[in-house]
């Protein structure tokens, strides 16, 4: 439960960012959390309320500031809670993210490794091929899409974000637009109505393709396919139109139904020369151009050989196991979602590539049943979700002893935690971070570890 303070105002140093982005000020015994601070900037900050004793506050008035603040393109980063670091100069995201990564491993997993520098992005903006935003209504009834503010279910209307593709605010506003001529209601939450509760857009960075999305609380509504060719009308550059149907009172954004309207109901982009077909539920990298360069460095990372048969764990649509295939005798590919496995079946039959099997299994599972049955792994690639792999994963991994493990990940913490489970029986050769989500707190991290009793 948050404890609410009245008018409490400090005055203090940011002395640290903490791993979600935020300054940190100390005063006595309180520490105090503010977005938008930065290390060395002399602050009055006004407490807003506690949470089990650690304190979060907000900027007042800034007494000193730091030569890395910049103005920020995005008017709302202050409320919206998508960026953290609007306001702080590039290549100080990038130190702050290599040192993120190396205070994780050395505190959470007891490591010490040589962590190299943050890999960025040359032009850090547009760069998101994916988004969905709520829609709502605004204090005066207007219709609204934009982001939550933190712990909060109060949408911050947002024009031209600063770090999504620049197409989708015009498809946002025309579909905002075209909602009241065809009596579609944002969805209240609080009150079960309202048909339409979130846009989910997708772009393809070399096809040039687009899916809109719909989530619904309706299958149908009256004088839907006017609305279909009016919206493609303003907005020719879409491909594809999905309804997905989501009548659950739930903050699951997704519903399981789903209806193609237009188009195919899917798009195609390119990733390292290779073609891929994406749908409304396929995990793909939303950074095209950083995700390039993070594959490249995996790949290169194992030096695989024309023997090797490899895993791809958490496949997904089967992106990085189809692009190291041309170097490899055989791919695995395994992933628990039955429409990203199709995907990536297509995607493999669509790139002419003979010598990757996916199949559709939980990763754990799968590794249990390959502990069992010996099967010849030599090199891993794992790519796991934000709470990382799972432990009997890792020990049956062990067991299997591939030579080399590609550890991908989205968290430094659980990525520490992991890679202490297996350092007793690898040894840790590079670590990696490539930023992903410029002007976020988030980072992405490549880890080698190689068996300690392999010959190379």
């Amino acid at each position: 439960m948050n404890k609410k303070f009245n008018n409490e105002i400090i005055t203090g140093i940011c002395v640290d960012l903490s791993s979600e982005g935020k300054g940190v000020v100390k005063d006595k015994e309180k520490v105090i959390f503010v977005d938008g601070l930065f290390p060395g900037e002399e602050v009055e900050v006004e407490i807003m309320y506690s949470r089990a004793k650690v304190y979060f506050g907000r900027v007042k008035k800034l007494l000193k500031i730091s030569k890395d603040r910049i103005e920020p393109k995005c008017q709302v980063c202050t409320a919206c809670g998508g960026c953290q670091f609007q306001q702080l100069a590039y290549m100080q995201q990038l130190k702050y993210k290599t040192n993120k990564v190396k205070n994780d491993l050395e505190r959470i997993g007891h490591l010490s490794v040589c962590v190299s520098n943050c890999v960025g992005m040359d032009a850090p903006y547009n760069y998101r091929n994916k988004i969905q935003v709520p829609i709502g209504y605004d204090k005066a009834h207007h219709i609204v899409s934009g982001f939550y503010r933190e712990n909060s279910h109060e949408i911050i209307p947002i024009k031209g974000c600063a770090i999504e593709d620049i197409r989708s605010e015009n498809i946002l506003t025309n579909i905002k637009r075209l909602m009241p001529l065809y009596h579609l209601r944002p969805y209240e939450e609080d009150k079960g109505r309202g048909e339409v509760r979130h846009v989910l857009i997708r772009t393809s960075y070399y096809k040039k393709e687009v899916m809109v999305v719909l989530v619904l609380t309706v299958d149908t509504f009256p004088g839907q396919n006017n609305f279909i060719k009016e919206l493609i009308k303003a907005c020719p550059e879409i491909t594809t139109v999905v309804f997905n149907i989501n009548k659950r009172r739930t903050n699951v954004i997704l519903g399981e139904q789903e209806k193609i309207v237009y188009g195919s109901g899917f798009i195609l982009d390119k990733l390292c020369d290779l073609s891929f077909r994406i749908s409304s539920k396929s995990f793909y990298q939303i950074n095209p151009i950083q995700c390039e360069k993070l594959y490249k460095i995996a790949i290169e990372n194992a030096k695989l050989n024309k023997e090797d048969t490899i895993l791809d764990a958490y496949c997904g649509i089967g992106t990085i196991g189809l692009v190291a295939s041309k170097e490899v005798n055989k791919v695995i590919g395994v992933e628990i979602n039955k429409d990203a496995i199709k995907d990536a079946i297509n995607n493999a039959r669509a790139n002419n590539i003979t010598n990757a099997q996916f199949i559709c299994d939980d990763a754990n599972h799968f590794m249990q049943l390959a502990k069992l049955d010996k099967t010849k792994i030599d090199v891993v690639f794992l790519d796991p979700p934000r709470s990382g792999s799972d432990e009997n994963f890792l020990n049956a991994m062990m067991e299997l002893a591939p030579k080399k493990i590609i550890y991908i990940s989205c968290n430094p913490a659980t990525l520490a935690r992991d890679l202490n489970h297996l350092n007793p029986k690898y040894e840790i050769a590079s670590v990696q971070p490539v930023d992903m989500f410029p002007f976020t707190a988030h980072v992405e991290t490549v880890a080698l570890l190689v068996l300690k009793d392999f010959k190379k």
